[in-house]
């Protein structure tokens, strides 16, 4: 056995066996998978109770037959548990800079300058350089084990800036921290693309992008308690505390990544599933539409490059990140000078939990209603106005507060567009990873230089150009969403693509005799939650 085949057999895949797989299950009649998934499919007559009824308007797993529910929960349970663990813990490490910087670190370390921002442009410039490569490289090698090693070495190296004595070891060390997290966020949402059903996947990836709000929240909760209850102890700072906390707190997840990280189900071989549910995997996700891993190459990767996907997705997803303007919240408390660091750092947790409320409510309402740009357009709507109000600042108090909380309200913008994403374009399971690393690559790279430009921190909180730059980039932003609307719509019909039962567009051959749902009009919600096995099919309401 060559150094590549065993390199493939422990940390990468093999995409011969893979192929062999998907034809086997491909072949299997009705009958043949009906015999198969007994023990994952209910019985037709399964009538769910007024109760279950009532939580499933609120989470779709209630609503399921048993054995659906379990199988489900189990990829909730882990993947989707572990995701948020992961995306929690990275968000933690990456605020508690901000944290720091108003908690003392300003004093300690003579950072008078632009030191704050450039923390923020080394921390991007990692990023930038480790997003593309990143999935190339889990392209190659395992979720479960790319992800959760840099888990553990970023964790590392969060404690090491507990030690920092300037800004030099700090930009070291965040430069090192972008370029490990760059794998995660694409990573992750290439993952949970690869295992839930358009009903599901929504809620799932708003979940997922919510971690960001609770991180932000419990970064101002733990820096408030550390600074109270640490400042001081064995002769260091709270701040210098807050490092080592987080460092610590992420060397259990990373640990768990190798456990719950299912990597895809064509080649998955987590022990939590068995063999039949791994097989069961691939054929909902061949029954929605929605294609395996292949090998990615550049000449791929070229091919990608002459179509209106990448373009239309990179825009509106790097305007996103280049329009958010909560990080200046606490700068302007601080510069109020009636708050004391303790409310400073708890402030703005009020904003991240309204962004966990609204995301919660556009991604169950457009799972429900089976579209995404019109919530897409009415969370940029909120974020529009929160610019709008702060670019011309003399407001009174209470709309200002407002105003620093629209963009957060705002924030779910992120987890829609990754969904709709993956439905409109999941016949390439590479280009879904890819999309969001190349959005976030052009995003990072202007965050890396234009705040410095548009929000100079000795301006803060008053900025000449700042808000109203991004009140005019956040109405490029919904033209951007109505571009990406028509160009799949028009790819949709230059492709002759039918709607399946799931209201996803694939090519008819892709049907393999599966019904269609109606052409003339949108399917009806409970049509699209049908669970169907050749001629055997399941409701899962």
């Amino acid at each position: 056995m060559g150094f590549a085949q065993k390199f493939n057999k422990f940390f990468g895949y093999n995409r011969e066996e893979e192929q062999r797989r998907l034809a086997e299950l491909r072949a299997l009649t009705a009958e043949e998978k009906a015999d198969r998934f007994a023990d994952l499919i209910d019985a037709d007559d399964f009538v769910p109770s007024k109760t279950a009824l009532f939580f499933g308007q609120f989470w779709d797993t209630f609503r399921k037959p048993p054995r659906q529910r379990k199988y489900v929960q189990k990829l909730d349970l882990n993947i989707l548990i572990y995701a948020l663990l992961s995306f929690f813990i990275k968000t933690l490490d990456n605020s508690n800079i901000s944290n720091a910087f108003v908690s003392g670190m300003k004093e300690d370390l003579r950072l008078y300058g632009q030191e704050r921002n450039l923390f923020t442009t080394f921390f991007n410039v990692g990023y930038i350089v480790g997003l593309v490569p990143s999935q190339f490289v889990l392209n190659r090698v395992r979720p479960s084990i790319w992800i959760p090693t840099c888990e553990l070495i970023w964790s590392g190296f969060v404690m090491v800036m507990a030690a920092a004595r300037g800004p030099g070891l700090l930009y070291v060390m965040r430069f090192l921290l972008g370029v490990l997290e760059s794998c995660a966020y694409p990573g992750f949402a290439l993952v949970l693309g690869s295992w839930y059903r358009p009903d599901e996947l929504a809620k799932r990836m708003t979940m997922y992008d919510a971690a960001w709000a609770i991180a932000s929240m419990f970064s101002g909760y733990i820096q408030a308690g550390v600074y109270t209850s640490m400042n001081g102890l064995a002769g260091l700072a709270g701040w210098r505390w807050l490092f080592i906390i987080d460092g610590l707190i992420g060397v259990p997840i990373g640990l768990l990544g190798y456990y719950s990280v299912a990597d895809f189900p064509i080649n998955s071989r987590v022990r939590w599933l068995s063999q039949a549910e791994k097989d069961f995997s691939v054929v909902r996700m061949e029954e929605i539409g929605r294609k395996p891993p292949k090998k990615l190459t550049l000449k791929r990767l070229y091919n990608m490059l002459k179509t209106w996907r990448p373009y239309g997705f990179v825009v509106p997803w790097a305007l996103f990140s280049i329009c958010d303007t909560t990080s200046y919240f606490n700068l302007w408390l601080k510069d109020l000078g009636i708050y004391s660091v303790q409310q400073i750092n708890l402030i703005p947790t009020g904003g991240y939990a309204l962004g966990l409320v609204a995301g919660y409510i556009y991604a169950n309402l457009s799972d429900r209603a089976g579209t995404r740009w019109p919530f897409l357009m009415f969370a940029v709507f909120i974020c529009f106005l929160g610019n709008l109000l702060l670019a011309i600042w003399k407001i009174p108090f209470g709309l200002k507060f407002f105003a620093f909380f629209c963009p957060m309200v705002g924030y779910p913008l992120w987890a829609l567009m990754l969904t709709w994403s993956a439905e409109v374009f999941q016949d390439d399971n590479e280009l879904r990873g890819l999309l969001p690393a190349m959005g976030s690559t052009i995003s990072y790279a202007v965050q890396a230089w234009l705040p410095l430009l548009i929000f100079p921190t000795p301006e803060a909180p008053v900025y000449k150009i700042g808000y109203k730059f991004t009140t005019g980039l956040v109405g490029i932003e919904a033209m951007s969403i109505l571009f990406f609307l028509y160009m799949s719509k028009r790819e949709q019909r230059q492709r002759g693509m039918v709607i399946n039962k799931f209201g996803l567009a694939v090519m008819a051959e892709d049907l393999e005799g599966l019904e269609l749902a109606p052409t003339s009009g949108t399917p009806s919600f409970e049509e699209k939650n049908k669970v169907e096995f050749g001629a055997a099919e399941k409701q899962s309401l």
